[in-house]
């Protein structure tokens, strides 16, 4: 493949990235079926946001320890953690419930996700508390004293979260002047928070602006675009690891699929798809054919079907299980 004018990015990566985008909106499609199908209990997920998350998930320098990305993310983050090279058949594990789940042994719902060996502090259903615990681990990697630690701290969230204390006052404590910490701040604008339009919430231009106040640099882009969303992101985390100070990026994407199951997980026509859009601009320079594009959706599905008939095999936690946990390495009753 040879690099065209149409494109920014080197073709093989740009192949990399529709592979991955295609696997994560083929394994956020078949979690929404087995919730339909009864075969998991809730959905909410991130269809409409893979042209941002899987180039963030292909450039962090995943790993356990301060010199790695901590990871404080929420609820429709699969992308990003498929590009870190996440097990699909884990994340339909978690959505089944099953015993099986490596992030909440069954105990939590489908995209909260915990990896210790990555650094993923555990997702919680809480709109907006990952900027609060964000500025602990940007405390530690500021204070460490390892020359080589140039790990960096991202939090990300939804544009309706903002309206909370904890992202005001995560925006403080990133900024105090002398005291700044190395974070990557990400807010993934949809425009909707449940049912509530944003344009009835948000006096400010953009939510970016909120960061300028503070003298954090900021931006805002299409997060539809690959190659706007790979360079943007490239820039943030240059920005962040040299200089140890917070950066902003406001990612306008789209929310394909609705809220979550809560209102219907029906596919939202009037949303912008960026998969296809994509997709054409592939062909168009010249990176990959239709029909090679078919048959990597077509893999796809037939790989997230077989996976999620084998979840449906596995066993459910059992109901002794129901207190361990709660705390680190804890088992058992905890009172």
């Amino acid at each position: 493949m040879k690099k065209s004018s149409l494109t920014k990015l080197d073709p093989k990566l740009l192949a990399q990235i529709h592979d991955l985008m295609v696997r994560a909106r083929a394994l956020e499609e078949r979690m929404i079926r087995m919730y339909k199908q009864n075969e998991g209990y809730f959905w909410l997920g991130g269809p409409g946001e893979e042209a941002f998350n899987v180039p963030l998930g292909l450039q962090i320098n995943k790993g356990q320890g301060l010199e790695h990305e901590f990871l404080h993310l929420h609820y429709r983050s699969s992308a990003i953690l498929l590009g870190m090279g996440m097990e699909p058949m884990d994340a339909l594990r978690q959505m089944k419930n099953t015993a099986t789940d490596p992030f909440s042994g069954g105990r939590n719902f489908v995209n909260h996700y915990s990896i210790r060996k990555w650094n993923v502090v555990p997702v919680t259903s809480t709109i907006e508390t990952q900027y609060a615990t964000a500025i602990g681990t940007g405390l530690a990697q500021r204070k460490s004293r390892r020359p080589d630690c140039k790990g960096i701290t991202i939090v990300n969230g939804g544009d309706a979260g903002t309206a909370e204390g904890e992202f005001a006052s995560s925006l403080v404590w990133s900024t105090r002047p002398g005291e700044e910490l190395p974070i990557l701040f990400i807010v993934t604008h949809n425009a909707w928070g449940i049912s509530t339009a944003a344009a009835t919430q948000h006096g400010e231009k953009h939510i970016a602006d909120r960061a300028r106040a503070f003298g954090m640099p900021a931006v805002t882009i299409n997060g539809t675009d690959v190659e706007e969303s790979w360079a943007a992101i490239e820039e943030g985390m240059k920005y962040v690891r040299e200089e140890r100070k917070p950066y902003f990026i406001e990612s306008k994407v789209s929310r394909l699929y609705g809220h979550s199951s809560a209102s219907g997980a029906n596919r939202a026509e009037s949303e912008k798809d960026p998969l296809p859009e994509f997709e054409a601009k592939l062909e168009k320079a010249g990176v990959l054919t239709r029909k090679e594009m078919d048959e990597i959706r077509e893999r796809y599905e037939v790989e997230m079907r077989e996976k999620a008939a084998k979840v449906k095999t596995e066993p459910m936690p059992d109901p002794s299980s129901i207190y361990d946990f709660t705390y680190y390495k804890q088992r058992g009753k905890y009172f």
